[in-house]
């Protein structure tokens, strides 16, 4: 099932598990799913249920456990951690202001920022809540996505699906006063191990200093930032 494998027969037995109830799954489903005996897959999957990693739903199925959210959300967030030296670098190179985006069901979230320091600028609060309508964050936040993902937004947003092809083809977005008069922005995406788009990153400022094609001054810093983030 791709796990990697540690050379700890029991903890890689206890991965397979686990990957294997992702979705849930029944001892059956287990035991074709991660190749192990019947035996030790049943006795596994009980010790995963005592310490929560896995727990019972209706269809006395086994599915990830709470355990293992309470686990995730002490980890530190690699993304974010990795961010600030980058949108510093960033804000630096291009002159504007850079923020990180991400998606929060039909809306984006600035998870982290860096300000330009004087003059007229384009300021978006870390914590602050846009639209995947409008803006080229939300673009490559949508432009990776699945159709059946992506075609119930598209009658409320300001971009088109052939916007959102030109995005994928070039690697980038940009928008002139497509969220707010007189911004304009560019946005590359930030990517995870697997190659999926987790996170936009963004410069915006001014039309009068970015320019009604933003882009074609900006595009190569903000790709680049993007792929320094990429695989965190």
């Amino acid at each position: 099932m791709g796990n990697s494998i540690s050379g700890v027969g029991v903890l890689d037995k206890a991965m397979l598990i686990l990957t294997s109830c992702m979705e849930g799954a029944s001892l059956a489903e287990l035991v074709e799913r991660s190749g192990l005996p019947r035996a030790t897959a049943h006795r596994l999957a009980q010790a995963l249920e005592t310490h929560r990693l896995l727990i019972r739903d209706h269809e006395n199925r086994w599915r990830p456990g709470p355990r293992l959210a309470e686990l995730a959300d002490a980890a530190p967030d690699v993304l974010l951690a990795a961010a600030d030296p980058i949108l510093k670098l960033l804000r630096d190179q291009s002159g504007e202001s850079a923020q990180l985006y991400r998606r929060r069901a039909d809306e984006r979230v600035c998870v982290a920022a860096a300000e330009r320091g004087s003059g007229l600028r384009d300021t978006v609060p870390v914590g602050s809540v846009l639209p995947m309508s409008a803006g080229s964050g939300a673009q490559v936040l949508l432009a990776w996505e699945p159709p059946e993902a992506v075609l119930p937004l598209l009658p409320r947003c300001r971009f088109s699906a052939q916007t959102l092809t030109e995005v994928r083809r070039r690697g980038y977005a940009q928008s002139v006063a497509e969220r707010e008069a007189g911004v304009a922005s560019v946005s590359a995406p930030v990517r995870d191990r697997t190659g999926r788009v987790v996170a936009a990153i963004s410069v915006s400022g001014p039309i009068e200093r970015l320019g009604r094609r933003p882009g074609d001054r900006l595009a190569m810093a903000v790709i680049r930032a993007g792929q320094r983030l990429s695989g965190r």
